[in-house]
């Protein structure tokens, strides 16, 4: 069974390395979650490296750049990697036509690679970092173009494997979620991000880069998403503060609070088995 923490400073003895989730832990989108930010600040002045780990589809300068409009410091973290930093190498080794499927404000994923932004017929491959309108749209929406792409064998590099995330009191679809519809339909999806390996080998990589060597078993991983945050810390084998407030609160949330016993519940029915919970990071 998972403990229930009051704060991040009750485990942190334990660890040289965390590695926090952004949206969901540090803002939900909308609101700022102060507290998080603190205990992260903490962290560090204890001597932590913090990674920031977070499947946005865009390069860290444009993470780096909302998490200040959302009033995190720079002091909060050492260093972030995204899905987007990752994702570009998938983008350069694939072919050099590319669709790009979700919203204008993504285009900076593709600055600098040898890639050129073609039309949904020129296509070789697509690039995935959502929905063109994620307040109204469902995958299911785009299921000609996705039948006609598959037709032609056009894999999809998927920029953002989060299947939904919180924005403010609701709960949106990503690019997750166009990407596993596509696989349902027959086509071939390529995916760097949480809860694959080359997120996780990139934060070790940039943690040992600001502190040196340490051992997995100092890492700390803390995040709410079950398919992402929960299974790629349990496949990377790293302990795990698990966010409950998350996008599954729904789960084994009774009169506005996190039941334990609903939450483990969840949780062994998830074949997941963090080692601490807490209903927002503090």
């Amino acid at each position: 069974m998972a403990h229930r923490i009051a704060t991040l400073g009750d485990v942190t003895a334990q660890f040289d390395v965390i590695l926090s989730d952004v949206w969901g832990v540090l803002h939900n989108g909308v609101t700022v979650f102060p507290d998080a930010a603190i205990a992260l600040e903490t962290a560090r002045n204890a001597g932590k490296t913090v990674v920031l780990i977070t499947n946005s589809p865009r390069p860290a300068p444009g993470v780096i750049a909302q998490l200040r409009a959302f009033g995190v410091p720079d002091s909060a973290y050492d260093r972030i990697i995204t899905s987007g930093d990752v994702t570009r190498g998938l983008i350069a080794e694939g072919p050099k036509k590319v669709f790009l499927l979700g919203p204008d404000r993504d285009m900076p994923l593709l600055d600098g690679l040898d890639v050129e932004r073609v039309s949904e017929s020129e296509a070789q491959s697509i690039v995935c970092t959502g929905f063109f309108d994620d307040e109204t749209e469902t995958p299911e929406d785009y299921t000609d173009m996705l039948k006609g792409f598959i037709a032609r064998a056009v894999p999809m590099i998927c920029a953002n494997p989060d299947l939904v995330v919180e924005r403010g009191e609701r709960i949106i679809p990503c690019a997750g979620a166009m990407a596993a519809y596509y696989e349902q339909l027959g086509g071939e999806v390529r995916i760097a991000g949480k809860p694959h390996s080359p997120i996780y080998e990139a934060c070790i990589a940039a943690a040992t880069d600001v502190r040196g060597a340490f051992t997995k078993d100092r890492v700390l991983a803390i995040g709410d998403g079950m398919p992402t945050d929960v299974r790629g810390a349990i496949a990377a084998d790293l302990q795990l503060l698990y966010v409950s407030g998350g996008i599954h609160a729904a789960e084994y949330t009774l009169n506005g609070e996190t039941d334990e016993a609903l939450l483990n519940a969840y949780l062994k029915s998830q074949n997941a088995a963090p080692g601490w919970w807490m209903p927002r990071l503090a």
